[in-house]
């Protein structure tokens, strides 16, 4: 993939160096921002020529990387000057600079994230990731190492996001239970833990924040998971295996 990012004076060509597999398989459910669900899985597969381990060298002695990325399945619906901030209860409008909205005039992320294991599969190479907010199939167009001493500042202040997201409970139901107990067995993935990481949280867009008993549905991997809001937690319902995107 290739992108032309237009300036007043010059045209820069951006080309994907890897691809993500996620667990999210959908925007729904994918937190807004990294590392609020420890649970999340995924990887990077380097691209031709990128696919070599030499560029990686020393990676593996960092604890994170930043992860530069395309919001792909955003860029159809062009960008806004003003965005309504989830965390401001989709009521308040906000510059689309002074937010991390994913429709922007250059569709362009950033997220650090907790590195993982580094290893190859055949000619292919990975990177595994640990409580990345990514969409499956994102295209990512650079990495970098994190580095506390100069990526930590301590008096930063946090504008209208000066802390994290307050969680709610989480009730799974007899049946959700039994659900995830077998996918776990099938499958090895901790399935549990990561939709009540992600649900917690309330996925929901800011418009639906006052409805409780709505039956919502969230795709990670090949299961889709229906959910309901209530006064005061959130119940999983059931797991049922997801029909093609």
């Amino acid at each position: 993939m290739s992108l032309n990012a237009q300036t007043n004076h010059q045209a820069f060509q951006l080309t994907s160096i890897g691809i993500v597999h996620s667990c999210y398989q959908q925007k729904f459910g994918i937190p807004r921002q990294p590392g609020l669900v420890t649970e999340a899985t995924a990887r990077i597969e380097l691209l031709p020529p990128f696919n070599r381990l030499d560029v990686l060298d020393g990676l593996e002695n960092f604890s994170h990387i930043w992860v530069h990325f395309i919001f792909h399945a955003c860029i159809q619906d062009g960008w806004k000057a003003k965005i309504r901030p989830p965390r401001l209860g989709g009521k308040t409008k906000m510059g689309v600079f002074a937010t991390r909205a994913t429709h922007r005039p250059n569709p362009i992320g950033l997220s650090v994230i907790k590195l993982g294991k580094i290893y190859h599969e055949g000619k292919k190479v990975f990177i595994d990731l640990h409580g990345a907010d990514l969409l499956d199939g994102t295209p990512v167009i650079d990495i970098k190492p994190y580095l506390p001493y100069a990526d930590i500042v301590e008096d930063a202040k946090g504008g209208f996001a000066p802390i994290s997201t307050v969680t709610r409970p989480v009730v799974f139901s007899e049946q959700a239970e039994l659900d995830c107990q077998s996918y776990t067995l099938d499958t090895g993935r901790n399935i549990r833990d990561l939709i009540e990481q992600i649900v917690s949280q309330d996925p929901r867009p800011a418009y639906l924040v006052e409805e409780t008993n709505r039956e919502h549905g969230m795709q990670l991997w090949d299961i889709n998971i229906k959910w309901q809001a209530k006064t005061d937690h959130f119940e999983i319902l059931r797991l049922e295996a997801a029909t093609s995107l």
